[in-house]
């Protein structure tokens, strides 16, 4: 019987997700984050801690995640948790206990990520307008000629 090993993390992308192929031609994408908690102490002050993990994505997961999941957007991960464990150059024994993504929504993106796409948009309905500009004033100067 397998024991539960299941985890819900919602966070932000502190830094530019890594994709990369592994060997065995998988495409991988680590995407570290941070997870804010707030709480209240004994003498009631609120305090807030945050945790970092890096989550590793699998696939056309990982592929989404890349594009879609630049430092500053919020992130929902469903998954496990993975142990890696190896010795160091000095013989000593180290681990690190990341993340294996099953699920991943990207959520809100970030405040310059939305300025972003405005400012995109903005620039695509300028270049339009001049493009449908010039294509009159094309066609104007080709009727005047004949």
């Amino acid at each position: 019987m397998n024991a539960l090993n299941q985890i819900l993390l919602e966070g932000n992308v502190v830094k530019s997700p890594e994709l990369k192929t592994l060997p065995s031609g998988a495409l991988l994408c680590t995407i570290p984050i941070a997870v804010n908690r707030k709480f209240k102490t004994s003498a009631g002050e609120t305090q807030e801690e945050v945790s970092y993990f890096d989550v590793d994505t699998f696939g056309k997961i990982a592929e989404v995640c890349g594009k879609w999941a630049p430092t500053g957007r919020q992130i929902r991960v469903v998954g496990r948790l993975k142990q890696d464990r190896w010795k160091n150059a000095d013989g000593k024994n180290q681990s690190k206990v990341k993340i294996i993504a099953e699920h991943v929504e990207l959520l809100r993106p970030s405040k310059s990520q939305v300025e972003a796409l405005e400012s995109e948009k903005k620039q695509t309905a300028a270049m339009l307008a001049e493009t449908a500009n010039a294509a009159a004033a094309q066609q104007e100067a080709q009727e005047v000629t004949f």
